[in-house]
């Protein structure tokens, strides 16, 4: 019965997806939902991009080990940094009228910079994607007893999102995810309300994890745990703000103050729906302390198992179908959205740039095949790591907050900053970084904080360059100011001239 309804599930989601792709019909439609989406949706994409498999599986387990100092980055950081990005990014990212967060970096700085951070953005999602792609498996395992091993699981769950996302891009998502959204919302306080009374009530939930120093958030000790506290942070807050996925739900919007409204609301969903699962899981301790045995595993990944665990061995078979289906709509819509991101970004910014020839009719196929090698990529690095998806998505974002951050608001803040001030940033930001992992990641300095201000310090002296200033003076004038147009009808306008 269980299975039965899972299946079910998942064709009415992959339907959807499919139905949606009746609207695709250029590539502004795959990309950005031809820039219409209204308020209620835009908000749903926020949410539900955001809360997906590491939320409800591994945040959730992280703070039952932890407390809330091991989830600094997510919700906190992830938070912040849609906040960020409403209020001090949207109405630009809208006003430029790109199709891709790359765009905004050829604009600013050049072709030479906009593929190597769409390489470097791209690179990023390895981890976000394959962490999606690991919570399919583990949720397909689960539900079969073990019939499917988990790696089996992970590329059924690979092959389930590519196929619907490709067909009907970000409309499949926007629409899946409106779905999505509801039955998470409605089926975790479902699953709330059922695990408190299990637990003795909320106040005992809550009681106990006082006592067990849970809920102490700000860190003990000197300047070491206090960096890394700040680099955990940041890693979200602000690594996470130059992603194709954030660009997208922000330009999807059909006008300016619905981007801006979108993300702040969705934001703040979020931010509180995403203690709802962290209680249930700490409800699961209160119900079932021998759970903590998992917290004792080698492979990070089997603490994950705690609230599948629970739900499949002590609760009624409603509660089991609530769950799983809004696991599932949690890990599909994020899933989507990770996918579509990334394809796009190396499909516009990176090859695109070598071939500026296409037309959008060749674009939109490049666009649906770059997907299926991207997957790829992201299954075997899903099965092939046994960190736990939390873990993955705080190393994903070290990559863009070293590389990308940087460039992105200095060039809209400061007029001075220029190709050559970008290129030497993200070369000194990706080199510290890497050469800090190799050689010194438990140092009092956190690599990805010393990649950051090596990337701060790249951009100024850069920027200072004296014979860049002719090329400041060519790309400085598109900064953060007036409309652009991206590769697409940079073409068209080349064709029309040649006519």
């Amino acid at each position: 019965m269980l299975v039965g309804a899972v299946l079910a599930y998942l064709i009415v989601t992959i339907a959807i997806g499919l139905w949606a792709a009746r609207r695709v019909h250029n590539s502004k439609d795959f990309l950005v939902a031809g820039r219409s989406l209204p308020l209620y949706m835009s908000i749903a994409t926020v949410f539900a991009t955001w809360f997906g498999a590491e939320t409800v599986l591994s945040v959730s387990a992280t703070f039952a080990k932890d407390g809330l100092g091991g989830i600094v980055g997510d919700p906190f950081g992830a938070t912040f940094c849609l906040i960020f990005v409403a209020v001090f990014f949207a109405r630009a990212f809208y006003r430029m009228n790109l199709l891709t967060i790359g765009d905004y970096y050829r604009k600013r700085y050049g072709k030479p910079v906009e593929v190597v951070t769409g390489a470097a953005i791209t690179i990023s999602y390895l981890g976000w994607t394959s962490a999606q792609l690991t919570a399919l498996g583990l949720i397909f395992s689960v539900l079969s007893g073990g019939a499917i091993s988990l790696n089996t699981g992970i590329i059924i769950g690979a092959a389930i999102v590519l196929f619907y996302t490709i067909w009907g891009g970000m409309w499949s998502v926007a629409l899946t995810d409106l779905f999505q959204s509801v039955v998470i919302i409605i089926g975790l306080w479902a699953i709330a309300w059922l695990v408190s009374g299990m637990a003795g009530g909320t106040g005992k939930v809550i009681t106990a994890a006082i006592e067990a120093g849970k809920l102490e958030f700000w860190p003990k000790g000197g300047s070491a745990e206090w960096l890394a506290f700040a680099a955990a942070w940041m890693t979200l807050a602000l690594g996470s703000i130059p992603q194709q996925d954030v660009f997208q739900r922000v330009t999807s919007a059909k006008d300016e103050k619905t981007a801006v409204r979108g993300t702040l609301i969705g934001a703040l969903i979020y931010f509180c729906f995403a203690f709802v699962p962290i209680f249930i899981a700490y409800a699961a301790l209160v119900i079932d302390p021998g759970m903590s045995k998992l917290f004792e595993s080698e492979d990070g990944r089997e603490i994950q198992r705690i609230l599948p665990d629970l739900i499949l061995n002590r609760t009624p078979l409603w509660a089991q179908v609530v769950f799983f289906g809004a696991l599932l709509s949690a890990i599909l819509s994020t899933a989507a959205g990770a996918l579509l991101a990334p394809a796009a970004l190396a499909t516009e910014n990176v090859i695109r740039p070598f071939a500026p020839r296409l037309s959008d009719k060749q674009f939109l196929v490049l666009g649906r095949v770059v997907p299926g090698t991207f997957t790829l990529a992201a299954l075997l690095f899903a099965l092939n790591s046994e960190k736990t998806m939390y873990e993955m998505i705080q190393n994903a974002y070290k990559v863009t907050l070293v590389s990308c951050f940087v460039p992105l608001a200095l060039g809209l803040l400061w007029k001075r900053a220029n190709s050559v001030g970008a290129m030497v940033s993200i070369v000194f930001g990706l080199g510290t970084w890497l050469v800090a992992e190799a050689v010194a990641a438990d140092a009092t300095l956190p690599p990805q904080l010393a990649g950051l201000i090596a990337s701060l310090f790249g951009m100024l002296l850069g920027s200072y360059i004296p014979r860049e200033q002719k090329a400041h003076a060519q790309h400085g004038a598109h900064g953060s100011h007036g409309v652009h147009a991206p590769h697409h009808a940079d073409a068209a306008q080349h064709e029309a001239r040649k006519g």
